[in-house]
């Protein structure tokens, strides 16, 4: 077999010789240059490879739970049990109502039906909001209209100026039933005057049709998405629930403040620093999380730079500076307390503590 392959290839070269060509060679030379392409752009994709390994490696630490001490946290079974709830509390809130069930079953969390019922009730509203039924919500609103009042909230004129607009779209048709419900706008007339002369302006083009008129915007599918937002807006602050679950908020927070926090932790690591960072409801330094996270006020004290706490609470001086607790023990002399930012001396059991 061997001899045959030899005179078959003797053969093939005996012919492309005789046509002046040298097959073997163009073979290799063609091999080569592909080799060497190959070669060329294996080592472009392997540089761009390796580049972003290295990327990754430079953002992501693998061992994110060391940032902080474990004497900063509570013990691991309430570690779990809060991190539990609080996936619960945003199943609800999201309206995944059987995932949270679920849950509750393999979890053994003990959840009452008062803890449950708000999300219940603002899931069913929500879902008739969204397949445009105005009557759950409507209904939910004239019931507590008077702490809605308390909240400045104009939910209910809009629903109610929602409503008129679904019976503007049915056309001519539909004019007397628009006037005869334009009444429910009586109680809001003196705050959204405006708004109601316009919609009650819209009438005169009704029968020419309210897409081709100045009026046309009313029809703007827009108006469902707002308010669906302000019914949850509204809704949450009256039942005492956050716009957003605890568990979205957390995650967001923790996204800005972990590299923060991974760069203080290799700074103590280098210089070898114990104990900075000791306390439950406070971190070792200030992040800045954008107003989006700012829920009430605080003081920083502009002495020691660190936020106040009800063991550390703001100190209000006779002169009027206010300092925490702390920078005024620190800054006792003999008895006495002369002001940082003011030459006037004073008793310190003459501060007094303020709450902001």
């Amino acid at each position: 077999m061997g001899s045959t392959v030899n005179r078959a290839w003797r053969s093939c070269c005996t012919m492309w010789a005789s046509c002046g060509l040298s097959w073997p060679a163009q073979c290799c030379r063609k091999i080569k240059d592909t080799v060497q392409k190959l070669a060329s752009d294996h080592k472009d994709i392997h540089s761009s490879v390796s580049r972003v390994g290295k990327a990754i490696d430079r953002n992501f630490d693998s061992e994110i739970c060391g940032v902080v001490s474990d004497a900063v946290w509570d013990s691991r079974e309430k570690q779990q049990q809060t991190l539990q709830m609080a996936i619960l509390e945003h199943l609800y809130q999201q309206g995944m109502l059987s995932v949270a069930e679920e849950l509750c079953q393999e979890s053994t969390l003990n959840v009452d039906l008062d803890f449950k019922q708000p999300f219940l009730e603002l899931n069913r509203i929500l879902e008739a909001l969204h397949e445009q039924d105005l009557g759950p919500a409507l209904e939910w609103a004239v019931s507590h209209r008077q702490r809605l009042l308390e909240l400045n909230s104009s939910l209910e004129f809009k629903l109610h100026r929602l409503q008129f607009i679904r019976l503007l779209a049915g056309g001519p048709e539909k004019q007397l039933e628009a006037l005869s419900y334009a009444r429910h706008f009586q109680p809001f007339a003196h705050v959204h005057q405006r708004e109601i002369q316009v919609m009650m302006g819209s009438l005169v083009y009704l029968q020419l049709g309210l897409e081709k008129s100045p009026y046309c915007h009313l029809l703007d599918n827009s108006h469902w998405a707002e308010i669906c937002e302000t019914f949850t807006r509204d809704a949450c602050s009256l039942l005492g629930l956050s716009v957003e679950s605890p568990l979205s908020v957390s995650f967001a927070s923790g996204c800005v403040a972990l590299p923060v926090l991974m760069n203080i932790k290799a700074v103590m690591e280098q210089r070898q620093c114990s104990g900075v960072w000791s306390h439950k409801d406070e971190l070792p330094i200030e992040i800045e999380l954008g107003m989006k996270c700012w829920y009430h006020s605080v003081f920083a004290c502009p002495i020691l730079r660190q936020q106040t706490s009800d063991s550390n609470p703001p100190i209000k001086l006779i002169c009027g500076h206010v300092i925490s607790r702390d920078a005024l023990n620190k800054l006792i002399n003999g008895g006495k307390l002369k002001c940082p930012y003011c030459p006037m001396e004073q008793n310190p059991a003459d501060g007094k503590r303020i709450i902001f």
